[in-house]
């Protein structure tokens, strides 16, 4: 047993109890991949312990520790991949898994055999080949081409020095690691992710990691006399963990500043957001001459909703409500929940004062039609009041104030049976009419 790689193994037991323990309150598709592929790296770790046996069992042993290498940086070039190919990238990573399996045996195996060799050389440059063309019908996705022309990099290099002795098998099992990460490192250098420190650490850390197929047998073969402890070919790898563990942390933070910043009800701003965006809004508009409006509106017949069907169905109308409202705004404006059944929305350049009120009319139309709440179907309103800058204010308590009232008189100017008639409920069938 290669008691040396003893200190290996515990560090990956550890950095894998590690990540498996950060992504666990926050699961995603992509962490779990990239467990998978740490799992994978600690099967080459407990296999490197026996690599030292000779026979017919030490050569299983080196498929294990050669393949569990070779599917890590396949889970890990997978994780990269877009998840609106993920059929077809599905696909790809079995047809790769399968053809560096059959080289990965055919080298640790029978490595005599040239016939069976240059075969499955040409096997990793033609399945993946033949996967990647059969999706262009339903997907032209760039980095399918990038693999392709990798693995078709690969199976040349690798039809040209596997058969040549002494070095050329080693040779060749190095070139198929290294092309392997370097893969992994381009993919994860052009991911759909955000760019971030941990991106950034990541695709170091996997560049390092595919030079060390390339530096350690040059150093062997250039200068055997010079030492360089094994733990430095190892450093890569706890880089690219300590990259992902990174990337796992920005996201969590990143969704708790959402959390901190919307509502969890409906997803839209909350009330500390909105006024930050308000006052943002207003010093713009005050630089540029520009106007803003500011909408407040509250709905007619919530509580009758919730008093009625529960709290369920009113939290399911609020949803439906901020939905129908997002669609008719624009990606400039902004639209928050700042209460129970309150909204406001922040109008950008409206061209006058006619057209923000358009916009509030607009709003209450969309409500004119029932909405479904499970099987009963329910009819809500909406009063809006509208402020303009600068007309009606210059700060952000002006103009909160002035749309308040205006949507105050609104709701006081609806009359007990048009107040009724808006918030009432319809049962499953609409033709049997009203139920309150």
């Amino acid at each position: 047993m290669n008691w040396s790689r003893l200190p290996d193994l515990g560090c990956t037991a550890l950095m894998l109890w590690t990540f498996g323990s950060a992504r666990r309150d926050k699961q995603s598709y992509v962490s779990e991949i990239w467990m998978l592929g740490w799992v994978m790296i600690l099967i080459h770790s407990v296999a490197a312990l026996f690599t030292q046996i000779h026979g017919v069992g030490g050569e299983f042993v080196n498929l294990a520790f050669s393949v569990a290498l070779v599917w890590a940086g396949l889970l890990f070039s997978y994780a990269s991949m877009p998840q609106s190919g993920r059929l077809w990238s599905r696909r790809l990573l079995g047809s790769l898994a399968v053809a560096s399996f059959l080289y990965m045996a055919v080298v640790c195996l029978g490595s005599g055999l040239i016939w069976a060799m240059n075969l499955a050389a040409i096997l990793v440059a033609g399945v993946p080949l033949a996967v990647t063309i059969a999706s262009l019908r339903t997907l032209r996705e760039w980095r399918f081409w990038t693999i392709g022309a990798f693995c078709s990099t690969l199976s040349i290099f690798l039809l040209s020095v596997q058969n040549r002795r002494p070095w050329g098998t080693p040779i060749a099992w190095e070139a198929f690691l290294f092309v392997v990460y370097l893969t992994c490192a381009c993919l994860a250098a052009f991911t759909e992710r955000p760019t971030t420190a941990g991106t950034k650490v990541v695709v170091c850390g996997f560049i390092g990691w595919a030079l060390v197929f390339l530096l350690e047998p040059l150093l062997w073969v250039l200068w055997p006399q010079l030492h360089v402890e094994t733990e430095i070919w190892h450093l890569p790898a706890f880089v690219v963990a300590i990259g992902m563990l990174l990337i796992l942390l920005e996201n969590q933070l990143k969704h708790s500043r959402h959390l901190a910043l919307h509502d969890e009800l409906t997803g839209l701003s909350n009330r500390r957001l909105f006024e930050d965006r308000l006052e943002t809004a207003l010093i713009r508009v005050r630089r540029n001459g520009e106007t803003l409006g500011l909408l407040s509106i509250d709905l007619d017949g919530f509580k009758q909703v919730n008093d009625n069907l529960g709290h369920q169905a009113g939290d399911s109308l609020l949803r439906q409500v901020g939905g129908l409202f997002a669609q008719r705004l624009r990606s400039s404006d902004t639209l928050a929940r700042t209460g129970g059944d309150e909204f406001c929305a922040i109008l950008e350049n409206p061209a006058s004062r006619a057209d923000a009120e358009a916009v509030g009319r607009a709003l209450t139309g969309m409500l004119t039609a029932p909405i479904q709440l499970g099987e009963v179907s329910v009819r809500v309103g909406a009063s809006v009041g509208v402020a303009l800058f600068p007309d009606d204010g210059e700060d952000a308590d002006s103009l909160y104030r002035v749309a308040d009232l205006r949507m105050y008189a609104v709701k006081r100017g609806l009359e007990g049976h048009e107040k009724e008639r808006a918030s009432c409920m319809i049962t499953a069938k609409p033709e049997e009419g009203c139920a309150v």
